[in-house]
């Protein structure tokens, strides 16, 4: 039998497959709707629950056993119901949104305040570049739920434009 092209991380060397499948398979059913996950969530507007699948994302949370260990990525689900969304931030890496049911507006912004909108449908995504001023509304009547991915494995938490979000 040929051996592995890459050999296994320190931290999985002596794993069994057993063991790395219980620890690196995740089911929605088993994962927790974060209310609080961000600071800007507590105001209303933008109100919204964090699924976490691998790592914590922008929510700084990293201690959250539940989750897949991140390497050098985060994914969560994120639930948004209707008229929630969240406040303009950014990221030190880039972030994506890729949307499994329901409608989404994104937006990207400059300095200045001007923004350009994008409806987002199921099965289209954005990437949101570093350091890029962006967000999301829900405008529709439904929740939706999206797909989120965070460039690096603990990322810092978000930046945001309006310090009334912190």
């Amino acid at each position: 039998m040929a051996a592995a092209r890459h050999a296994r991380p320190n931290e999985l060397e002596s794993a069994s497959l057993e063991q790395i499948s219980d620890r690196y398979v995740a089911r929605f059913a088993d994962r927790r709707a974060d209310w609080a996950a961000f600071e800007d969530a507590k105001i209303e507007g933008f109100k919204r629950a964090q699924h976490r699948f691998i790592g914590a994302g922008g929510s700084g949370k990293h201690n959250d056993s539940a989750a897949i260990p991140a390497g050098n990525f985060t994914l969560s689900i994120m639930f948004v119901p209707p008229g929630q969304g969240n406040a303009a931030h950014t990221h030190e890496v880039e972030e994506v949104f890729f949307v499994l049911q329901g409608y989404l507006d994104v937006f990207v912004q400059d300095e200045d305040g001007r923004k350009i909108t994008k409806p987002l449908v199921p099965w289209k995504c954005i990437s949101c570049p570093a350091d890029v001023i962006h967000g999301y509304e829900n405008n529709s009547l439904e929740p939706v739920y999206f797909q989120v991915m965070l460039g690096r494995g603990k990322p810092e938490t978000m930046g945001y434009l309006d310090d009334e979000a912190l």
